[in-house]
């Protein structure tokens, strides 16, 4: 028996197309989006995001209603890249600085500041993670 591949799908329709991308506007709802009552909380948000599926092998229109696919893997290494990996380098500094017998307020700032670097670093590799992380398109 074959494993199937754990998929990430949303739903979008086609914005623009171009010869090596189509770009495709999906809705991305907070949990409280579907909830009965969000009309008297005023909580819930909906946000336009815009995707750009590179390299389709797709007849596509303009507003055609497509599913975005990514891989559930991908998703967890974006989850690693944004939040584990900048956690782990805080909690080091920190760690390291406290027992070098530095004042807490110097760690505790030191730490924070290794943020600045390590996102700097990422937005310079932006354009190498970004090939990794591929969406595929398929129409609905």
């Amino acid at each position: 028996m074959a494993k199937r591949i754990k998929t990430v799908d949303h739903l979008g329709r086609v914005q623009e197309i171009y010869s090596d991308k189509i770009v495709v506007s999906i809705l991305s709802q907070s949990a409280c989006a579907g909830c009965h009552a969000k009309g008297a909380c005023g909580l819930s948000d909906v946000e336009e995001k815009l995707v750009d599926v590179y390299k389709p092998n797709h007849n596509l229109k303009v507003g055609e209603s497509v599913k975005v696919i990514l891989r559930q893997s991908m998703g967890f290494q974006a989850l690693f890249l944004g939040y584990v990996m900048p956690f782990l380098a805080m909690l080091i500094v920190l760690i390291a600085l406290t027992l070098m017998n530095i004042s807490e307020i110097r760690a505790g700032l030191a730490s924070l500041a290794i943020l600045v670097p390590y996102y700097f670093i990422l937005y310079l590799f932006k354009d190498r993670i970004s090939n990794h992380f591929t969406f595929e398109i398929e129409s609905t």
